[in-house]
């Protein structure tokens, strides 16, 4: 994964997941121009995170992949562009459905076209296990049928679905790395882990609040999926315009996971389930576990952090961000 002088672009690099791969790059030697979505507050995102040394080697740009003469100008003089930029928030996604459409298959149109237009060598979409829905058969391989099993899922097919057409119709290098539940550092409150190791942590909180605890799910460390970014960006006999399952082949069910950050944090709570956190009844995924051995056998990546040591490191994170008041706990917003 040397990536020495090479010109990549991360979209969606102030996301959890592209802060990391924008870090990774940038430790691989790359010159990385980071997008980040444009923001009145004068920040960008989760880019701000990552350490200042680091972050002082990166040209920070700030749009929007919805403007595609926009996304034509950036993709100038790039040599690869990890596309990860999209909206990714389940829930959100019943309300405003348009909005999925709008940024994560039109904006991913634009995308492929700038690249199409100015001949990059190599794209890397980010697709998501949710398109598969429920597990038909476990584990799940690339050739899995795809449901789409709620608004977000389906506009990530459809992204997936385009970023294949480009392949087959215009022979655009694009490749399309399928990640499984990506956890660790830098995640927001509305995934599962980071919510309940918040609220674990909290003194304020006196339960922890949860939805299904019944759905299992491939829990991924981040560091592990910016790898597997890395290593279909540069790998050899990549099939463009395929799937690519970056998972770690282990299943555990909800109510696991918490026990687990229960035991790992060493504090323990009563849990209350929320009516408000379940998903509508047809739309809940159940399972979802990974077949990875097609990515490891075309690139030799393998996912290198167990959970336990994901969460602990994960729990690290959290403790060290609300001792420095850098994330407020429940008593700073009673008035």
């Amino acid at each position: 994964m040397n990536y020495l002088g090479k010109n990549v672009l991360v979209t969606g690099a102030d996301g959890f997941i592209g802060s990391w791969v924008t870090e990774a790059l940038v430790k691989s030697g790359a010159n990385v121009t980071a997008l980040a979505q444009y923001s009145g507050m004068d920040i960008n995102g989760w880019l701000d995170d990552i350490p200042k040394d680091i972050l002082s080697n990166v040209n920070v740009v700030r749009g929007d992949i919805r403007d595609p003469s926009f996304t034509r100008r950036l993709m100038k003089s790039q040599e690869i562009c990890m596309h990860l930029a999209a909206l990714i928030a389940i829930p959100y996604s019943y309300h405003a459905p348009q909005s999925y459409v709008d940024v994560n298959i039109t904006g991913t149109l634009n995308v492929l076209e700038a690249a199409r237009s100015c001949e990059i060598s190599r794209v890397i979409h980010t697709s998501t296990s949710e398109v598969y829905g429920t597990a038909q058969e476990i584990p799940m391989n690339e050739k899995h049928p795809l449901h789409g099993q709620s608004p977000y899922s389906a506009s990530k097919i459809g992204a997936d679905m385009m970023v294949e057409a480009y392949a087959r119709s215009f022979d655009l290098p694009a490749v399309i790395l399928r990640p499984f539940n990506t956890y660790g550092p830098r995640q927001s409150e509305r995934a599962l882990i980071s919510s309940v190791i918040r609220q674990v942590l909290d003194p304020d909180c006196s339960l922890i609040n949860v939805g299904d605890l019944n759905p299992q799910r491939d829990f991924t460390f981040v560091k592990d999926t910016a790898d597997a970014f890395l290593s279909v960006g540069l790998a050899g006999g990549l099939t463009y315009g395929v799937p690519y399952n970056g998972g770690t082949g282990r299943a555990v069910s909800i109510a696991e996971t918490v026990d687990l950050i229960i035991k790992i944090s060493g504090i323990s709570k009563p849990l209350r389930r929320e009516n408000d956190r379940l998903r509508p009844a047809k739309s809940e995924v159940l399972a979802l576990l990974s077949d990875n051995s097609l990515l490891k056998s075309s690139t030799g990546w393998s996912p290198q952090t167990s959970l336990e040591e994901g969460i602990e490191r994960t729990i690290e994170w959290w403790r060290r961000k609300m001792n420095s008041g850098q994330i407020r706990t429940n008593a700073d917003f009673i008035v």
